[in-house]
């Protein structure tokens, strides 16, 4: 359950300056994104974090709706995710003091993610060795420090089954210490500056 906010940056910077504005161009009328392993949400909240900011940047942007799902085998991290408050020691983890003050409100001693951002998110129990099909399809999937758990024939298993929820050119985040063999079926490597993503064939 190990988990940051804006955890290595390159994501989100790739999701901002380069999958939304794609994102925007498509013409579809709704955006997908799975937060795999997701403990108590800070990544699927990250994710919705950069979004807003997407929009306050760009007042005459035309971006879809976006959803964003998050998922984990854990009853009680879903748990707090779903109630969106964290203590400050979990605030400090990843979380400048900008958006700090932008997306949280205090409420006690705790501080509560503002319904914009906690309005594009909802979260479900889900084990990795079962079935997606319930989940639908997605247009961007965060698979992030969880692989690293499996053997190499599992993480190439999940890898396949993550794909088949992925619509044709989709894009795939994996965590920066995770090298992935046998992806090249249903993956194409993509290389950036500071990072890379997979994009679905």
């Amino acid at each position: 359950n190990e988990t940051l906010w804006f955890r290595d940056g390159h994501p989100f910077e790739l999701l901002t300056s380069r999958l939304l504005p794609e994102f925007e161009s498509a013409g579809k009328s709704v955006i997908r994104i799975w937060s795999a392993a997701c403990s108590s949400g800070q990544e699927a909240f990250s994710i919705s974090m950069a979004v807003s900011e997407y929009l306050t940047q760009r007042p005459r942007s035309v971006l879809p709706r976006v959803e964003i799902v998050g998922t984990d085998i854990s009853p009680s991290v879903l748990a707090q995710a779903q109630q969106a408050e964290y203590e400050d020691f979990e605030l400090s983890r990843g979380l400048s003091p900008d958006r700090l003050a932008r997306f949280f409100s205090e409420v006690g001693k705790r501080k509560r993610l503002r319904d914009e951002v906690r309005a594009r998110c909802s979260f479900r129990e889900l084990n990795l060795l079962t079935s997606y099909t319930l989940l639908g399809r997605f247009d961007l999937v965060f698979c992030r420090n969880v692989l690293i758990y499996f053997s190499q024939e599992t993480k190439q298993d999940i890898l396949a089954r993550i794909a088949q929820q992925m619509h044709p050119g989709a894009s795939l985040f994996l965590g920066g210490s995770e090298p992935v063999h046998g992806y090249a079926d249903w993956f194409e490597l993509q290389r950036y500056p500071r990072g890379v993503l997979y994009r679905r064939r």
